[in-house]
């Protein structure tokens, strides 16, 4: 990297978030977000990590040849480059907490296998996808649960597991109390 600016962005109204726009040094090829992010954890503390980045060839100046830090264009809603492929859910729960992602770090699409916090995530972020998991797949998870199962594959094995308890539970429960009921009846 020759340069980096970051700002803050509220894009849309009521979404702030850390940008950067890395400048390269003539000839360096683009890194991915994923090598950013590792860089900027060696260097600064996880609330300090940009959301996103985007690569600018020089910073728009205003007549008195500071940057113009409105005139830095938003990042795209795509997908970051990550340093693995694009890999679809393969079932309901893998695509409800998918679109989840997609929908708290407002992008086009998230595979199962993209970390939360390499896609832009940040812990005020988490604690809405978090809540929208209960909301939407009605599962209580702690908000630990984002900070240890870091990708959509992974949450949803835990959500995938509770659903299992539950079920183990449903069924084993009321078939023990219809027997009681009816042994009582019958005296």
């Amino acid at each position: 990297l020759h340069e980096i600016v970051v700002i803050d962005r509220e894009d849309p109204p009521g979404d702030m978030r850390l940008v950067g726009y890395p400048i390269l040094k003539e000839g360096a090829q683009e890194p991915a977000a994923t090598e950013l992010r590792i860089f900027a954890r060696e260097q600064l503390p996880e609330y300090m990590i940009p959301s996103a980045f985007v690569f600018l060839q020089e910073y728009p100046l205003t007549p008195n040849k500071k940057i113009d830090r409105k005139a830095l264009p938003a990042p795209d809603q795509s997908r970051p480059e990550l340093d693995h492929q694009y890999v679809a859910p393969r079932d309901e729960i893998e695509e409800g907490v998918t679109n989840i992602f997609a929908g708290v770090l407002k992008l086009e699409r998230v595979g199962i296998q993209d970390n939360f916090f390499d896609l832009g995530g940040h812990s005020l972020l988490a604690t809405q996808v978090i809540s929208r998991v209960r909301g939407d797949l009605h599962v209580d998870l702690p908000l630990r649960a984002l900070f240890e199962a870091l990708t959509p594959e992974e949450l949803s094995k835990r959500i995938k597991a509770i659903h299992r308890l539950r079920e183990d539970q449903l069924q084993a429960v009321p078939l023990a109390s219809c027997q009681d009921d009816r042994e009582e009846f019958r005296a």
